[in-house]
C-alpha cells in the first residue's frame, strides 16, 4: 500500500442526509416522473446515490471530519449507459432492473471521489 506516513487512517463514515433532504427529493422526482411519464424514473437511482454520497463525511479514529465523498457523476457522461439498461428493461419487461440497480451503484461509486479538508 505504500508509505501512509502523514496520512490520516479513517474510522467510520457519517452520513448527513436529512428528512428535509429526502423530503424535497421525493417531491422533485415526483413531479419529473409525471412530466416526463415516467422515464426520468430511470435516472433517479443515479441521483439518488449520488445525493447520499455527497452528504458523506469521512471520519477520523477520534470522530473529527477529515474529508468529504464527492460524486461528479453526470448524465452527460452515461447516457449511452442509460439508454442501454432503459431498453434492456423494456425488453425483459422489467427484470433487468434488478441488475440495474447494482450497475447503477457501480457507476456512481466509480465516480465518487474523496475530498479531504
Amino acid at each position: 500500500m505504500g508509505d501512509l506516513a502523514g496520512t490520516t487512517r479513517i474510522g467510520r463514515l457519517r452520513c448527513n442526509f436529512g428528512t428535509v433532504d429526502a423530503i424535497g427529493g421525493a417531491i422533485l422526482w415526483i413531479v419529473l416522473t409525471i412530466v416526463t411519464l415516467g422515464i426520468a424514473l430511470v435516472f433517479f437511482p443515479y441521483f439518488l446515490n449520488r445525493a447520499v454520497l455527497n452528504k458523506t463525511e469521512l471520519l477520523n479514529a477520534q470522530g473529527q471530519p477529515v474529508g468529504r465523498l464527492n460524486c461528479q457523476f453526470g448524465v452527460g457522461s452515461s447516457i449511452g449507459h442509460v439508454i442501454i439498461w432503459l431498453l434492456l428493461i423494456i425488453v425483459t419487461l422489467g427484470l433487468a432492473s434488478i441488475l440495474y440497480a447494482y450497475r447503477v451503484l457501480r457507476v456512481v461509486l466509480n465516480e465518487t471521489y474523496i475530498e479531504y479538508y
